[in-house]
């Protein structure tokens, strides 16, 4: 008896039942039909091209639901495989046109029951089956008698017997018509794998296949594989995108019994684990054990970044599939929510990984983009702050358009769209004419235009500047006055002058200059030493941010977004970003250069240099480096010329010895004396000089490696 799809996922629950399936003799493919229909099943696979969707003259045949059914296909008593039959359901769908003059159809009114029993349909239908990494496509022809064909009306089903697949295997089966008349059907499901079905005896591979068992290991996940010593057999972590192709992750090939852990930073909802002995021709097994972990879904967003394509494309880089969709919004200067904006973006899931078309005329840094999950809010970047700038305090103006050319405007402001001309006690309505006036005469930027209205981004800059234009008068007599009292007293102006200049000075250090500390985590001493740098450069006055002190928010954010939230802020507030290198840095430096931008890399909860090659390295190529960052190496752990020649192109500095040019180079204008400047330069390797002395090795030591993805343990 065939098993249908929904009493199979009851009965494949937390505890599973055993079941037995139908038995199909032959290899050949089949096919069936209701009683008064005819089919034909075309020999061999075809090509599948859905098409665009055409309009439908007259009635005609498409597919309106899909069912499918386990089976076995069995050449031998015990030689079967899982096979997937589909049952397909047709039903009329248009309406025959009306005759356009009134005397044909006065003679086509006695003819109006009598013709659809003249005229019999015939369709063509597509079926497509996709189960990693096989895919196949067969054409059915369908005829459906004249008694049958009333509009609106099912007819009946077709029976395709059947489509080998993988147990444990993930399928996704499409129907359509060839010309296509509607959207396709589309269904997903997750096979069962031996152990819930009554296949032992059966299926061959039941009894030599490797079963691969997921079980929790504290934070982290355990997958063991118990197979006898001498078997060898192949493992694969993979992600199983909806869309667009499978994409292998980790690839290894065992022997025996095996126990690998999974870190729980490197779970996502489309990690799928596939198994299957080295042998030729072998069934291999799949399984995606992720699909509703809440730490795999909070990864996936984590490791979900907006990019920004030139000139106005983005993309949503993912390495699942997601439920999202993308909004533009405004952020205004003053800080607060990012205001949504309902035009221009469609209201429509996310492709991730494709690259799509801002509908603007021009990019303006207050336009972010929000991704949003079931109404919450899950990613928000402003796309054009890297190339326009930082924010600007600037109105946006919104336009409606309605019929006969009748237009609104209205100011977008925290508390709503406020009308130009209105009395509201807001900033936009106190400007209103003056705004009109910058809009009428062509000060204002067009940012988006088509027939439902418009988007204006006006500068207000003037405005702020008329404003506190009475108050810097004051001010400027006020000072001017002070300073005349004073020179009647000219010992006391030096003294208040000496005491200005150390306050000055105060201000300065107390405020200091943006660094952002970048290194690769070699060992523990080597995190020490970077400990004691960013200590000591704090004591200059300098601003150190480097993830050794922030490791609560990078474990909540991830790496890479806790590293382009901090090099946003640096850069913004006119800093530097010092990259620190290493042995270890240099070696991923050297894989990242040999790999390319597109390798995958695997790097710790903790690791924001591995996660910041991604962006460090193509300001290098592109030659936006230099004013940006710096470079740095200990030059009792490395030598110069190991520094990759691609970061030459900034000044690279020795430490300790060069530290007096090192320093100058963080504070950027405005250095203190040459003598002070040393004096500091000591300080600094005073307070390195116990940490560099733990990290010096012995000649010849050697050094350890990184390993990037899973590691297999001891065989158990």
């Amino acid at each position: 008896m065939p098993v249908p799809w929904f009493l199979l996922s009851l009965a494949l629950g937390r505890s599973p039942v055993v079941l037995s399936l139908e038995r199909l003799a032959g290899p050949q493919d089949t096919v069936r039909c209701s009683p008064g229909l005819s089919c034909h099943l075309w020999d061999g696979d075809v090509l599948c091209l859905p098409g665009s969707i055409v309009s439908a003259p007259e009635p005609v045949l498409v597919p309106t639901h899909l069912q499918t059914e386990l089976v076995l296909r069995c050449h031998q008593e015990t030689d079967c495989e899982l096979c997937v039959r589909v049952v397909i359901h047709l039903t009329v769908h248009g309406h025959w046109e009306k005759p356009e003059d009134e005397e044909q159809f006065e003679r086509a009114a006695d003819l109006e029951f009598e013709e659809p029993r003249n005229a019999s349909l015939q369709a063509q239908v597509m079926l497509s089956f996709q189960a990693y990494p096989t895919a196949r496509c067969v054409l059915l022809e369908v005829q459906v008698p004249a008694a049958l064909v009333q509009p609106g009306q099912s007819v009946g089903s077709v029976v395709f017997d059947c489509f080998e697949a993988a147990l444990g295997a993930e399928v996704r089966i499409w129907s359509y018509t060839q010309p296509r008349y509607q959207k396709e059907l589309n269904f997903t499901q997750q096979l069962p794998d031996c152990r819930g079905l009554e296949v032992r005896d059966s299926i061959q591979s039941c009894q030599a296949l490797p079963w691969p068992n997921v079980s929790a290991d504290g934070d982290d996940v355990r997958l063991v594989l118990e197979v006898s010593e001498e078997r060898h057999f192949g493992l694969s972590l993979y992600w199983n995108q909806v869309q667009g192709p499978m994409k292998p992750w980790w690839h290894r090939n065992l022997t025996g019994p095996q126990t690998i852990t999974l870190n729980h930073t490197d779970l996502v909802p489309c990690l799928c684990i596939q198994v299957w002995p080295l042998e030729l021709d072998s069934v291999r097994t799949s399984i995606c054990p992720f699909r509703k972990d809440p730490r795999a879904h909070r990864n996936l967003w984590r490791a979900t970044r907006l990019q920004l394509l030139h000139p106005l494309g983005w993309q949503l880089e993912a390495p699942c599939s997601l439920t999202a969709e993308a909004t533009l919004c405004w952020q205004a200067l003053g800080g607060g929510p990012c205001q949504s904006l309902v035009p221009p973006l469609p209201r429509e899931n996310v492709t991730v990984n494709k690259a799509h078309d801002f509908p603007l005329l021009k990019g303006h840094p207050n336009l972010c983009v929000q991704v949003s999950s079931w109404e919450k809010v899950q990613l928000q970047e402003c796309l054009w702050s890297d190339s326009l700038g930082p924010l600007k305090d600037d109105m946006l103006l919104m336009e409606t358009r309605g019929p006969q050319d009748n237009r609104s405007l209205c100011a977008l402001e925290p508390s709503g769209c406020t009308p130009l001309l209105s009395r509201a006690s807001t900033r936009a309505a106190r400007l209103g004419e003056q705004l009109l006036q910058d809009l009428q005469s062509g000060q204002c930027l067009q940012l988006w235009n088509d027939d439902l209205g418009a988007l204006w981004a006006c500068p207000m800059d003037k405005y702020i500047h008329r404003r506190w234009a009475l108050v810097w008068m004051a001010c400027l007599l006020f000072a001017a006055v002070l300073f005349l009292l004073l020179l009647l007293k000219k010992d006391h102006v030096k003294v208040w002058l000496r005491l200005l200049k150390e306050d000055v000075r105060a201000g300065a250090a107390s405020r200091g200059r943006a660094a952002l500390l970048l290194y690769s985590a070699d060992d523990a001493d080597f995190e020490l030493l970077v400990g004691a740098l960013a200590s000591a450069l704090c004591q200059l006055p300098l601003r150190v941010a480097v993830d050794l002190w922030s490791r609560r928010e990078l474990s909540a954010q991830g790496p890479l977004a806790w590293f382009h939230a901090q090099r946003r802020q640096t850069l913004q507030e006119g800093g530097v970003v010092v990259l620190l290198f290493s042995p270890g840095a240099v070696a991923l430096c050297h894989e990242w250069l040999q790999d390319g931008a597109s390798a995958t890399r695997a790097h710790g909860p903790h690791d924001a240099f591995a996660a910041s090659l991604n962006c460090v390295l193509p300001d290098f190529m592109q030659g936006r480096a230099p004013g940006r960052y710096v470079g740095a190496y200990f030059d009792s752990l490395l030598r110069r010329d190991a520094v990759p020649s691609l970061f030459l192109a900034v000044p690279v500095l020795a430490l300790p010895s060069q530290l007096p040019d090192f320093l100058r180079a963080l504070q950027g204008p405005g250095v203190p004396h040459p003598g002070r400047l040393a004096d500091r330069a000591e300080q600094v390797s005073q307070a390195l000089q116990p940490a560099l002395d733990c990290c010096v090795r012995p000649l010849g030591t050697p050094e350890t490696g990184r390993e990037m993805g899973p590691e297999a343990g001891d065989g158990t």
